[in-house]
């Protein structure tokens, strides 16, 4: 059944995983290299975006809230409602890191608040 916003409700994983994430002007952000489950609420955290570096070398993975994410389908591309720098200022972290069992709670929380603070 789709979204208010014409978007299928359910998507699967790995059609996430690789896709281009753009900010309002059209601009290439990085990937989505991952997603980050909260396994006690049945619900995605965030997405993890990769940007900065070159083949994989110094690749920042920044943590960006899965509401955040609009995906849109003639760009084939999510779309978030940040600036670069705003990315760029964001809670990152090696991809590792970020997924490791000890490091979700800290980071989601981090995010939570830094994202919270952007809209």
């Amino acid at each position: 059944m789709p979204t208010a916003t014409g978007h299928t409700a359910v998507i699967r994983a790995k059609k996430v995983i690789g896709t281009t994430v753009k900010n309002s002007a059209g601009e290439k952000i990085g990937t989505v290299e991952d997603i980050v489950l909260d396994k006690l609420s049945n619900n995605i955290v965030y997405a993890v975006v990769g940007f900065g570096g070159f083949l994989g070398v110094n690749e920042k993975f920044h943590p960006v809230p899965w509401s955040a994410l609009d995906y849109n389908e003639g760009e084939d591309s999510y779309v978030v409602p940040f600036t670069k720098e705003q990315l760029q200022a964001a809670p990152a972290d090696s991809l590792e890191a970020l997924t490791k069992a000890d490091g979700v709670t800290g980071y989601q929380q981090r995010v939570t608040d830094y994202y919270s603070r952007k809209h």
